[in-house]
């Protein structure tokens, strides 16, 4: 339950998620199912076990199947990095203000563990975005 305050008044409100969502910007290359399957690098906002938020330069239709790949890093998984491949339905798009990035939320319905070839390996170009800004 959370409380929430909203001028003078308390209200109390029931949080709808099931799992507690972690921000964490991390580089992600994010595929859109149906017709072309083209690949966008991207970053996710944050992520929690059965769901991640991120954006997206394009729209994409509620309903559709994305297919996210990620890997968590060590501060993270306090181990080896580790890579992640997930299939998630998109149940909500935030439309942007005009020249801004679409919000995309997504639920994760099944996902892998990769053989890691190492964060750096697999995004290279967002890898050195991420440590610089993190």
């Amino acid at each position: 339950m959370l409380l929430r305050r909203e001028k003078d008044t308390v209200e109390l409100t029931h949080e709808r998620r099931i799992m507690r969502r972690f921000d964490m910007r991390l580089p992600a290359a994010v595929r859109v199912a149906g017709g072309q399957m083209d690949e966008f690098l991207t970053e996710t906002q944050n992520v929690s076990a059965r769901g991640v938020f991120f954006y997206l330069d394009r729209p994409v239709e509620e309903g559709s199947r994305v297919e996210v790949t990620m890997t968590f890093p060590p501060h993270v998984t306090l181990t080896d990095p580790v890579r992640v491949r997930f299939t998630a339905r998109v149940i909500r798009v935030e439309q942007p203000l005009p020249s801004a990035r679409i919000g995309v939320a997504a639920v994760i319905e099944e996902y892998e563990f990769l053989r890691s070839t190492g964060a750096a390996e697999c995004f290279p170009q967002m890898q050195n975005q991420w440590k610089t800004s993190n």
